[in-house]
């Protein structure tokens, strides 16, 4: 049984792979949470490792070899599932500010056990490309179609999740995908989508260290939803737990 008296412990969760140049900032932001922080080395073959060990402060993880942005995020829930009932997750790339994740916890902590997604402003700005901008409107139209909640943010990175539920939600993506499927599990399960405003740093493209390959990652994308939608019609329905 969930002990009350600290059912409101949270921790930082950041998967890496190959962000070396920003990485560092990241982290420093991070810390000044004065939380748990968890850095999953998703194995970089770059300097990143190098430069995230010089931090005291931090638990690191590390894959042998790259496994996955959501592969990566789960080996972080293992093992912060150990110490908290919360895990916030935020990109490497430095597109957040860890500081809004007060912002986040703030609506965990009303909210019961609730998914809270970070719904990134100033998408529309003519920097971000139309990529991020297309992926994003793709993503929460499958999202719903698949049965899960409605949302306009299904690709964000910046979340909190109820820990250690959220192991146990079945979500069989490993990349990408795995923000979009969680989702989806997770309005299955009942369990509420939840979106607060915060801020987003979009580099320009020569300056983002971004690993998302669009033609590959819509595909894998795709593949999951048409596997969400085949079991929401094929087997067991699951009934929304929020009427439309």
């Amino acid at each position: 049984m969930r002990n009350i008296k600290h059912a409101n412990r949270f921790a930082v969760i950041i998967p890496v792979y190959n962000h070396g140049p920003s990485v560092e900032n990241v982290i420093v932001e991070a810390v000044k949470l004065n939380l748990p922080v968890f850095v999953v080395d998703d194995g970089s073959t770059d300097d990143t490792y190098d430069r995230i060990r010089r931090f005291a402060d931090i638990r690191i993880l590390r894959h042998s070899q790259n496994k996955g942005k959501g592969a990566a995020i789960m080996t972080g829930f293992l093992e912060a599932a150990r110490i908290a009932d919360w895990g916030v997750t935020l990109d490497a790339d430095g597109q957040h500010d860890p500081r809004d994740a007060r912002v986040l916890i703030r609506a965990a902590e009303k909210s019961g056990r609730a998914v809270i997604v970070g719904r990134r402003t100033g998408m529309d700005n003519p920097h971000v490309q139309w990529t991020s901008r297309f992926g994003r409107k793709f993503s929460n139209f499958w999202v719903r179609a698949c049965g899960g909640p409605l949302i306009s943010d299904s690709q964000s990175g910046f979340r909190i999740y109820p820990l250690p539920e959220v192991m146990e939600w079945g979500v069989t993506a490993r990349r990408f995908e795995f923000e979009v499927e969680v989702l989806v599990r997770a309005h299955w399960k009942h369990i509420p989508v939840l979106e607060v405003p915060v801020g987003v740093n979009y580099l320009p493209p020569r300056e983002r260290i971004s690993h998302f390959r669009p033609w590959v990652d819509f595909s894998r994308n795709a593949k999951t939803f048409t596997r969400l939608i085949v079991r929401r019609i094929f087997m067991k329905r699951p009934v929304s737990g929020n009427k439309d």
